[in-house]
């Protein structure tokens, strides 16, 4: 005897979650290895202060970013409209304002210790690679955007939603017509609390 609701299929694993673990265990892999040649090479004493130097330069990086970023609230907050001492036109960002996303992003790489998230930790904090890498990321972002039709985020929440493995989402409509007023049932008591 069926009941006439189709089997339950196991969702289907994207890309990302098949291959980012993977890319992770490879790239951790790579630093230890690189950590041993250098050990081998300049010795473990050399490879301690690199790793101390990196954790150092990291934190000072993202301290210096956040003071910046924090900085930078504080003026647009004070130039928007309505605020005592705003300028009545809004003005541009000042010089060196953008970027502190890729200033953080290095200096957690510095924090990571390794040799290759220092060498990409090292390069973020050039600015002209900065400045390149926020152009790429605002251009990806736009077309991104542009490509996307209307309502596909809320779409994608619940898709989300629909598609549970737990099955206690049902997807439904209610329909009124104007002027009718709901059914009501004096003789049931109150209604227990919906459940997830």
């Amino acid at each position: 005897m069926t009941t006439g609701t189709p089997p339950p299929t196991a969702p289907k694993r994207s890309r990302a979650r098949t291959f980012v673990p993977l890319a992770i265990a490879a790239w951790a892999v790579l630093e230890i290895w690189l950590l041993t040649v250098v050990a081998n090479a300049a010795g473990g004493f050399t490879v301690l202060l690199l790793l101390v130097a990196g954790i150092v330069l990291g934190a000072a990086v993202m301290k210096r970013a956040g003071r910046r970023a924090f900085r930078n609230l504080t003026e647009t907050l004070q130039r928007m409209p309505g605020q005592p001492g705003a300028a009545e036109a809004p003005q541009a960002a000042s010089p060196g304002s953008e970027g502190n996303g890729f200033l953080m992003l290095g200096g957690l790489l510095l924090i990571i210790p390794g040799v290759v998230s220092d060498a990409a930790g090292l390069l973020l904090l050039v600015p002209p690679v900065r400045s390149m890498l926020g152009r790429y990321a605002e251009r990806s972002l736009e077309r991104r955007m542009r490509a996307a039709g209307p309502g596909s985020l809320s779409d994608a929440f619940q898709q989300a939603r629909i598609h549970r493995p737990d099955g206690k989402v049902v997807q439904g409509e209610v329909i009124r017509q104007d002027g009718a007023q709901p059914d009501s049932r004096p003789d049931e008591g109150p209604r227990p609390p919906l459940t997830p």
